[in-house]
């Protein structure tokens, strides 16, 4: 027998964490942080599994919705072993570090011990790792004597480090894509999937509920590169929000790229914040993951710093791009300041490059169209400036999903990391054109296998 708990992200993209038991041993897959809730609620339900077996702790990438919780999980099961990706580790060190100084303006101490940056060291000094295609063996302590669960690492195509988590026991095999690209970007690879028949497939349906098939991330490149052309010609700049781990690295590719074609006219590209050291690990990590092209280094960008710049004035006085996280322009980040700003210039343009979630002020710019009054930032603006969305995704198109079901053939299936419409449609796919097994995952609720 063997049993699933979605922790998080059961039914939403939020603190994606799941819990399996697989004869005897405990294992905990992602540890993520809800990006729009606050305090005890923003964290997995780990209450649910005080009393059971837990062993082991693999975190399939860095983002915060799969990682942030991972210092709180450990404080209440400090002998948990974390196992990632070499990637991951570098990125979180990071990452996990840079979180302290939000959560301390969200975190009541009565409710929850925040973690110090002393604590953050020791946990990344705890982290094993293992590249992709290196198996390992997770044993529990319930489970001595046993067959161990086999383990081991698939590239995941999403950003730097992500990993698909393949486990197997007694030739029973369970594969979790994590967050999964099947197409390849302008610096990662698409994902490696198994050569094998699994037997229960967990996966991701972000883009569920959005027809993608549409969207060719060369065909969106070059609609990007003419649409700032424009803006620039009219003596505007372009700010577009991006998520500092993933996104800023691509799309500065991206940008730099077709400026060297001569597609896109060469101007100042503002970058900064956590974004600028993840670029660094991008870059020495580039031999040792699925890289497009090994020869390219984001740090040969002449990125330069919006934080040297004193007025945000200034940005106007000359065309320019820039990168600002976060990529949903949260309240207190600087693409959320920087829009505020932006708005209010005609010439100007704001370019979206990703997913908005609908309860984010990133949703309402992208909904937003020039000459419409806005509710932003607690009063009504009227946007003066361009508004349009571009998609460069990241995560599984809905038909790539159909496509992993398809060559992994799984006998059952569960659906994580996606809102309600999302699960609907892969959902009601699924049943149409296979004869798997489906389960929709929701939070708290156990799924025995």
């Amino acid at each position: 027998m063997i049993e699933f708990i979605p922790l998080g992200g059961g039914g939403e993209i939020g603190a994606n964490s799941y819990y399996l038991n697989i004869s005897g041993t405990g294992i905990i897959l992602d540890c993520g942080m809800h990006p729009q809730k606050t305090g005890l609620d923003a964290l997995p339900l780990f209450d649910i599994i005080k009393d059971k077996s837990i062993d082991y702790i693999l975190i399939s990438h860095a983002h915060q919705d799969h990682i942030g919780s991972l210092p709180f999980l450990i404080q209440r099961f400090p002998y948990l072993k974390i196992i990632t990706t070499p990637q991951t580790r570098a990125v979180a060190e990071l990452t996990i570090h840079n979180t302290i100084s939000i959560l301390k303006k969200q975190i009541n101490e009565n409710e929850i011990k925040l973690y110090s940056h002393d604590d953050v060291d020791l946990l990344i000094q705890s982290i094993m790792y293992k590249s992709y295609g290196e198996e390992f063996d997770l044993i529990g302590y319930d489970h001595k004597g046993k067959e161990p669960v086999k383990a081991v690492f698939t590239n995941a195509g999403h950003i730097i480090g992500s990993a698909g988590i393949l486990l197997e026991h007694n030739n029973y095999k369970i594969f979790y894509t994590g967050d999964i690209s099947l197409r390849n970007q302008t610096l990662l690879k698409a994902a490696q999937l198994p050569e094998v028949k699994v037997d229960c497939l967990i996966t991701e349906t972000t883009y569920g509920s959005t027809d993608t098939s549409i969207f060719n991330w060369h065909k969106e490149s070059e609609r990007l590169a003419q649409s700032i052309n424009k803006v620039i010609d009219r003596s505007g700049s372009v700010l577009i929000p991006v998520f500092s781990l993933g996104k800023m690295q691509e799309i500065a590719a991206t940008l730099w790229k077709l400026m060297q074609k001569g597609k896109l006219v060469n101007v100042d590209i503002y970058a900064d914040g956590i974004g600028r050291k993840i670029n660094r690990i991008y870059d020495y990590s580039r031999y040792n993951v699925n890289y497009i092209d090994e020869d390219f280094v984001i740090g040969d960008i002449p990125l330069k710093s919006f934080y040297e710049i004193k007025r945000t004035s200034n940005f106007f006085k000359h065309p320019c791009i820039m990168l600002a996280p976060s990529g949903m322009m949260m309240k207190k980040t600087a693409s959320y300041s920087m829009a505020i700003q932006w708005i209010k210039h005609k010439e100007s343009a704001i370019f979206t490059v990703g997913y908005m979630d609908p309860d984010t002020p990133g949703y309402t710019i992208a909904k937003a169209r020039k000459g419409q009054t806005i509710q932003f930032d607690g009063q009504s603006i009227e946007v003066k400036c361009s508004i349009k969305n571009f998609r460069f995704p990241s995560h599984a198109r809905r038909e790539d999903i159909l496509e992993i079901v398809k060559k992994l053939n799984p006998d059952s299936i569960i659906l994580v990391h996606g809102d309600e419409s999302s699960i609907d449609w892969v959902g009601a796919n699924i049943l149409k054109n296979f004869k798997a097994k489906l389960y929709a995952a929701k939070t708290g609720e156990l799924i025995k296998l």
